[in-house]
């Protein structure tokens, strides 16, 4: 593909551009530890929430939809769609508690919540765990997705992709620290919706397609419309709907969708003004990632059925690309190929700079991570905060090599997801009983990742037998919960001095605390906790309204405007009754 002088402007003004936000955002990120990692904790809701969304937009997401619709149809987006109960959850009920917290990073928490070497040793363990091990296998899916990309649309090898974004990206989040990450996110999410929404536009108006009409009328899209999978077909409703919304959403544990929050959403959460704006900011998100996001996503994914119908077409229309690529994750950026110039130059900036928003925030992640919870916390516990930020600096640069060497390894974008979802399987509980039964110790958090660990190494390597990815997964959640749950009854419970600090500032609500709880009665200057019934019943009005607006959205683009109508009015009578109670949830609290 040959791309145009206007082409060319157009990407090197967006490398421009993002340049200079992480130039103007490294003039604070060098000054401490908190204004590289946290931004000083002052950012505003929408500057965050904003973050969040460009952050789990990356180059891969459109390739993976790609890959569920072509496979399973629109309904089989319900594998991450059921992510929402987590996320509302998140926002209604753990946003408080992260922001009221006051730590650095999420894994302080576990200092902060448990005691004794134990505490420990799963602080610095998770610190190398989640910061190298995971970020690394996400970060080198994200670019795996940019490789393909750049092969289809480029003719670039899938090294010199790697070189050309890890040296910008590690510039400019070296330079600004997690500011420059959220301007430069802002700055990039808008150029990403611009040039995903035009490119829609322009591949349903290709003549091969027809329009919306013709799509929505082609034998090749007509049965795979529907928002629901055929329930009179179990072995298709339970694995791409049941499961998700049954077990997965609550049980497993899944970055930007960590049940009770976590990651860099908590991050997030953690840089806010105050609580607030922590749960207006996860709000935002979860709003803009499920209701209007993925929409010119499946439109061009629908697309792509007409003008690739299946593999052996893909490898058709690109003879030249190494056959371990080929897959229907390469069918996002095959289409993206019949894009006229300027357009197509919008797009690839656009692709760009989705990809660098999220490898820009996993990179500050983690390197957050190994920097306050392994460095400082074992290596140099006096470290300056000219250090602390030097050697965050240096972990940013270490991190893109080793990401970059293992995307060259990955195949495919959704087997990449179901192992992260392995992975994970059968931590979910834990994170969000933590907050809310005082018995949950460190060592109910050691066995967890471990047995989930094994579990998910054993069916990623060794296993050769016949079940299914969702039929693994719940062997990992059943196995994983019952070894913790026993982990957590025949230890010891944290020191009591660390659960009655955690209960003064947390303030979490339920009967999960009360033997703790009357240890603080007689502190009549403790604010009270939460009302956790309010915040249910929020999270759940918050579902079921943002899964409306998905379909209210979807049901304009089918032409079907009486149900469109329907589901727009009850989500917005969903959202005024929501607005009262969050005025209700706030009013004369801390």
């Amino acid at each position: 593909m040959q791309l145009s002088t206007i082409d060319w402007i157009i990407i090197g003004l967006f490398f421009g551009l993002t340049m200079l936000i992480g130039l103007y955002a490294s003039k604070k990120a060098g000054q401490s530890s908190h204004d590289f990692f946290l931004s000083g904790r002052n950012m505003p809701w929408w500057l965050l929430g904003v973050s969040m969304v460009a952050t789990t937009f990356s180059a891969d997401t459109p390739n993976l939809v790609a890959d569920i619709v072509r496979q399973n149809g629109v309904s089989g987006n319900w594998v991450w769609w059921a992510f929402l109960l987590t996320g509302m959850a998140t926002v209604f009920v753990y946003a408080r508690l992260w922001r009221r917290s006051g730590i650095t990073t999420d894994l302080e928490f576990y200092e902060l919540r448990y005691s004794g070497k134990e505490a420990t040793f799963l602080r610095g363990f998770r610190a190398i765990y989640l910061g190298v091990i995971f970020n690394i296998i996400i970060m080198a899916t994200v670019l795996l997705a940019g490789n393909k990309i750049a092969g289809v649309m480029l003719g670039l090898s899938p090294e010199t992709t790697v070189l050309i974004v890890g040296i910008i990206t590690v510039t400019y989040s070296t330079l600004g620290g997690l500011r420059g990450v959220i301007l430069t996110d802002f700055f990039q999410f808008i150029l990403s919706m611009i040039g995903m929404v035009a490119a829609a536009v322009y591949v349903l108006n290709l003549p091969e397609i027809g329009g919306l009409d013709g799509l929505l009328n082609h034998p090749n899209v007509t049965g795979s419309l529907s928002f629901f999978p055929d329930f009179n077909d179990p072995n298709v409703w339970v694995p791409l709907f049941l499961i998700p919304l049954a077990v997965q959403w609550w049980s497993v544990w899944y970055p930007g969708a960590e049940p009770g929050g976590g990651g860099y959403i908590a991050q997030r959460m953690l840089s806010a003004k105050n609580e607030k704006d922590a749960v207006k900011a996860t709000l935002f998100f979860n709003a803009a990632h499920y209701a209007l996001r993925p929409w010119p996503w499946i439109l061009i994914a629908l697309a792509s059925l007409i003008m690739y119908p299946n593999l052996e077409s893909l490898q058709a229309g690109f003879p030249g690309l190494d056959e371990k690529i080929i897959g229907h994750d390469l069918a996002f950026p095959a289409m993206l190929s019949f894009l006229p110039s300027g357009l197509l130059g919008l797009l690839i900036a656009a692709l760009v700079a989705a990809l660098m928003s999220t490898i820009s925030t996993h990179l500050n992640w983690g390197s957050s991570y190994l920097v306050n919870d392994f460095y400082v916390r074992f290596i140099d516990k006096d470290a300056s905060e000219k250090m602390q930020v030097a050697t965050g600096r240096i972990f940013t640069i270490a991190l893109m090599v080793l990401a970059g060497i293992v995307a060259l390894f990955l195949k495919d974008a959704l087997s990449s997801f179901n192992i992260i979802l392995q992975i994970g399987a059968g931590t979910g509980l834990l994170f969000i009983l933590r907050w809310f039964w005082w018995r949950v110790n460190a060592y109910s958090e050691i066995v967890a990742m471990i047995v989930s660990f094994i579990i998910a190494f054993y069916f990623e390597t060794f296993y050769s037998g016949g079940l299914e990815s969702y039929e693994r997964m719940i062997i990992g959640v059943v196995v994983t919960t019952i070894c913790w749950v026993l982990a957590t009854l025949l230890t010891q419970p944290s020191n009591i001095n660390t659960l009655t600090n955690f209960y003064k500032k947390i303030r979490p609500a339920g009967p999960g605390w009360n033997p703790v709880k009357s240890q603080v009665v007689a502190d009549i200057n403790l604010p009270p906790a939460s009302n956790l019934g309010r915040q249910i019943l929020m999270m759940i009005l918050g579902v079921f309204m943002i899964y409306l607006a998905l379909f209210s959205t979807g049901f304009f683009l089918y032409k079907r405007i009486l149900p469109a109508l329907a589901c727009l009015a009850i989500s917005l009578v969903l959202l005024a009754f929501l607005s009262v109670l969050f005025r209700q949830e706030f009013k004369s609290r801390v």
